[in-house]
C-alpha cells in the first residue's frame, strides 16, 4: 500500500485590514492597470474570476457592466482578474458589450499573491476583495463553489459601508 500526501492546502492571501499587494496587469483597453494608480482617489473592487465565456462568468461581468454607473457613482472602480490572455478578453468583452475593462493575469502572479489560484486547475476561485482609498482590504470574500457569485446589490451594500 503506497501513501499518498495530502493535497496542498490553499495559500493564505491577504485579509481585511491588511495592505493589499500592488500589481499592474494588461487590460483590454489596452493599457497597463496598477493598483496603487487608485490610492487616494477610488475604492477598488477586484473580482477574480475563473475563466471567460463560462456561463456564471458572463452573468457576473455582464451584470457588472449594467450596474456600471452605480459603481462609478459609488466612487468604486470594478476590476475583474482572469488567467485569461488579452486576446480572450478583448473577445470575450466584444462579444457581451462590456464596460469594464477586464485585466489579464495570465502569468497567475496576481492570483497567488491573493491566495486564490486553484493550482490544480490553473485558474482562479472566485473572489471579491474591496479595497478603500488608502489600500487597505476592507472586505474579502471567497466562493466556495466556482458556480457562485455575489450579486450587485450585495457588492454595493459592502461600498457604502466604506462610506459610513
Amino acid at each position: 500500500m503506497t501513501a499518498t500526501a495530502p493535497p496542498p492546502a490553499p495559500r493564505a492571501g491577504p485579509r481585511a485590514g491588511d495592505l493589499a499587494p500592488d500589481f499592474t496587469l494588461p487590460g483590454t483597453a489596452g493599457a497597463d492597470v496598477s493598483l496603487a494608480s487608485f490610492r487616494g482617489r477610488k475604492n477598488v473592487l477586484l473580482a477574480f474570476f475563473p475563466l471567460a465565456f463560462t456561463s456564471t462568468c458572463t452573468a457576473e461581468l455582464c451584470a457588472f457592466s449594467e450596474d456600471f454607473d452605480r459603481f462609478a457613482g459609488a466612487g468604486t472602480a470594478v476590476l475583474p482578474i482572469s488567467v485569461d490572455s488579452v486576446p480572450t478578453l478583448k473577445e470575450f468583452k466584444a462579444k457581451y458589450a462590456m464596460q469594464v475593462d477586464l485585466l489579464s493575469d495570465f502569468k497567475r502572479i496576481v492570483a497567488r499573491a491573493y491566495g486564490v489560484l486553484i493550482e490544480d486547475k490553473f485558474f482562479t476561485q472566485r473572489a471579491y476583495f474591496l479595497i478603500d482609498r488608502t489600500g487597505r482590504i476592507r472586505w474579502q470574500h471567497t466562493e466556495a463553489e466556482l458556480g457562485h457569485r455575489r450579486d450587485d446589490a450585495e457588492l454595493l451594500r459592502q461600498i457604502a459601508t466604506l462610506e459610513a
